[in-house]
């Protein structure tokens, strides 16, 4: 729930990237950024802790993160621990290889593939590794026809 993804899209959902175009002239790959807008939130979320306490601003960060909370429920989303769970129960491993790098390091995206047993099964590209290893991940369940397992 709290991760870098999550932060960011929050953080574009209640508008703090537009606040930092009121705050002087702010590059539009930085204000893109989904590592500028995580750091953003846990800053905002941060200062309002410390300004109003616990109790004051529970309610509304609960109300912003709420379709987010709702989606961690209901999904099971981790695509790299289903392959590796499935892989183990037959005596398989999966290792995770970087292919590229694009970008520059504050907008990088990323190129991984999945590797069992020397070879390619899959492949994806994230904004950062682990959402490219994700989306290596969820290909290679697929391509294993492990998905329903």
């Amino acid at each position: 729930m709290v991760s870098r993804r999550t932060c960011a899209v929050v953080a574009a959902e209640i508008g703090l990237d537009r606040r930092l175009e009121q705050h002087g002239r702010v590059p539009d790959d930085l204000r893109r950024s989904g590592n500028v807008l995580a750091a953003l939130m846990e800053a905002v979320l941060a200062a309002l802790y410390l300004e109003r306490g616990l109790d004051a601003i529970a309610g509304p960060v609960v109300g912003a993160f709420e379709s987010r909370i709702q989606e961690a429920l209901t999904e099971d989303v981790d695509n790299k621990t289903a392959l590796q769970e499935e892989l183990a129960k037959r005596g398989r491993r999966v290792e995770y290889v970087t292919l590229g790098t694009e970008g520059p390091p504050h907008d990088r995206t990323f190129r991984c593939a999945a590797v069992v047993d020397g070879l390619q099964v899959g492949a994806g590209t994230g904004r950062t590794k682990k959402d490219a290893e994700q989306a290596a991940a969820r290909e290679a369940l697929a391509t294993l026809d492990l998905s329903g397992a």
